[in-house]
């Protein structure tokens, strides 16, 4: 990654590293941040029930959605909004904790 590929335009040479570089960010920056991303959606999916899933999703915009506040959720779900921020609350923690064990 690091070997010589060619030169730019004021003669240095750079590397294949050199043109990864995104921002400030390498690329390995980037992929671990998709891996990081991809796990976390993967614990969403498998140990949230479908309630605390929806009001995550809901939240934070997750899968494209658009975000919504903690009264917005309440009144489509038909709950009261300090319901649903214990769920959300209580689903994070979850998720925290998952993600301790890693």
């Amino acid at each position: 990654m690091q070997a010589p590929i060619g030169t730019d335009q004021e003669g240095n040479e750079i590397s294949l590293l050199d043109i990864l570089c995104i921002d400030g960010d390498t690329i390995f920056d980037q992929v671990d941040l998709d891996i990081e991303v991809r796990r976390l959606y993967m614990h969403i999916k498998t140990l949230l029930k479908p309630r605390e899933k929806e009001i995550l999703l809901r939240r934070y915009g997750l899968y494209n959605r658009q975000e919504q506040t903690q009264r917005e959720i309440a009144e489509e779900m038909g709950i009261s909004r300090s319901y649903v921020s214990r769920i959300e609350k209580k689903a994070l923690k979850k998720l925290h904790k998952e993600l301790e064990k890693l």
